[in-house]
């Protein structure tokens, strides 16, 4: 079909860059050789990519000689294009040659869709999803030959080194957590990793994915958040109140001296302006995780990562054993990371079987449906405050106490600020290791230790659990 593919167009841009070999960088940003119909005038534009790569000029003589040792050197197509007028700009012209790649991709998927819908006889949400991941890499250029060739590996990979080099000594090399600590052990989160932030209840693990949300968008990235058990609105307090150091529990009654206000006003201000997307249905599956996040970074291409809290509320296709539905879930996640180029955080529960060691820290054999999870992920961290257990068994003592009716006194007292740990359980590609962070428990915050300190008022436990006693503590 004619409209599907314009020959003459090929050449005339073809042409130009032989002509003109400077115009090559601006239009190799628009089209790759796949787009090219002819296979004479796809192998002549990947010469072209090669001479590039190598620093060497894109003239007739080194695209021959690339030719033919390829055994591709088709010389009535190279005259064709060296008799072709180069054209004055490129840009309407390559622009027709990209449009027409799609539309014969598009062709090429309808007849797809024929074969696994029909033929193959595949469920209907499965055909959905194929058809949706390969819309989103025809329209995003991200359709890939089945093997990357070591040339365009190479030349890639230099390329990275050299962008390492232009950062400086930082030591990030994906997305910036914002703590030092945890940066110095996982080099930040990668592009395709599918990140574990996993941890008993009460240990903070929403808050730490929402500072690490909300550092990412101080840096300008875009974020994403899946919300399976809180409303858009309790996320959004809680980053203000991580922002702006004012309590939660002030900023959910507006209990707020005119300085405060001022302060709320700014940083609602500011992240008015972020790119950042919360989806709070409740209901969601990995089906349409990867429906909404494929479309979503698409629309905004400067989405960087993604967030799920948490993996154990997703629900998978059909009513399986659950340890199977939770691995599709962990693999389908991980499989979105990399085709979108995006680091996925998923929160995760931990067994309760944990409680009954003396020591509570986290270990992997603690993650529900473990196997699939630990296998898939890329990276594990673990939230750990021990604090949280202290609290705890004070409370049940006192309680305890009470029903003897007897009096407990306890020099115990609940701290604003607390000593908690990141572990990194399982690291891919780095060490493993624990980060020392502190929880500021007002704010919901966890900041690195020593800095960012604020005043909060402390809880004393003394004969009853009811009872308060405000506190003047020093700084962790």
């Amino acid at each position: 079909m004619s409209n599907l593919h314009n020959v003459n167009i090929e050449r005339s841009v073809l042409s130009s860059i032989l002509f003109n070999p400077a115009t090559f960088e601006d239009i190799a940003a628009v089209i790759s050789a796949k787009d090219f119909y002819l296979p004479s005038h796809r192998y002549i534009y990947e010469a072209m990519e090669a001479c590039e790569r190598e620093d060497l000029p894109i003239d007739e003589e080194f695209i021959k000689k690339k030719l033919n040792q390829q055994g591709r050197f088709d010389e009535d197509a190279m005259l064709e294009i060296l008799s072709t007028n180069p054209l004055p700009a490129t840009k309407a012209y390559v622009e027709e040659i990209r449009e027409k790649a799609i539309k014969r991709e598009l062709v090429q998927l309808t007849s797809d869709i024929k074969e696994i819908a029909v033929e193959k006889d595949l469920p209907s949400n499965e055909v959905v999803d194929l058809v949706q991941q390969k819309l989103y890499q025809i329209t995003q250029e991200s359709g890939s030959k089945e093997f990357r060739e070591s040339p365009e590996m190479t030349h890639a990979t230099i390329a990275h080194i050299h962008e390492m080099k232009k950062r400086g000594n930082s030591g990030v090399v994906g997305v910036d957590t914002g703590f030092a600590e945890l940066n110095r052990l996982t080099t930040g989160f990668g592009e395709g990793d599918l990140i574990i932030v996993a941890a008993r209840p009460a240990m903070g693990k929403t808050a730490f994915c929402l500072n690490l949300a909300q550092n990412a968008l101080d840096r300008g990235k875009g974020v994403a958040i899946f919300s399976l058990e809180m409303p858009a609105e309790q996320l959004m307090l809680r980053m203000l109140s991580a922002k702006t150091s004012i309590p939660l529990q002030k900023l959910k009654v507006g209990d707020m001296g005119d300085e405060q206000w001022g302060r709320l006003t700014n940083a609602a201000d500011e992240m008015s302006k972020r790119k950042f997307f919360v989806d709070d249905n409740g209901s969601v599956d990995i089906h349409k995780v990867r429906a909404k996040l494929r479309k979503l970074k698409s629309q905004h291409p400067e989405i960087s990562l993604a967030i799920i809290d948490y993996l154990q509320l997703m629900s998978s296709s059909g009513t399986r054993d659950r340890h199977i539905e939770v691995s599709d879930i962990s693999r389908g996640l991980k499989l979105l990371a990399r085709e979108l180029n995006i680091p996925i955080i998923a929160l995760s529960q931990l067994n309760r079987g944990l409680e009954a060691r003396s020591d509570k820290r986290p270990m992997l054999s603690d993650l529900r449906e473990s196997g699939a999870i630990e296998q898939d992920a890329d990276m594990i961290l673990f939230v750990y405050r021990d604090d949280v257990y202290r609290v705890r068994e004070e409370k049940e003592k006192e309680q305890k106490a009470r029903t003897e009716g007897k009096e407990y006194k306890s020099d115990f007292f609940e701290k604003p600020e607390e000593l908690a740990e990141v572990i990194v359980g399982k690291n891919r590609n780095g060490p493993v290791g624990v980060a020392n962070l502190i929880f500021q428990k007002a704010c919901t915050r966890f900041v690195d230790g020593g800095k960012n300190s604020i005043p909060i008022e402390v809880v004393q436990y003394n004969a009853s659990i009811s009872q308060e006693a405000k506190i003047s503590l020093p700084p962790l």
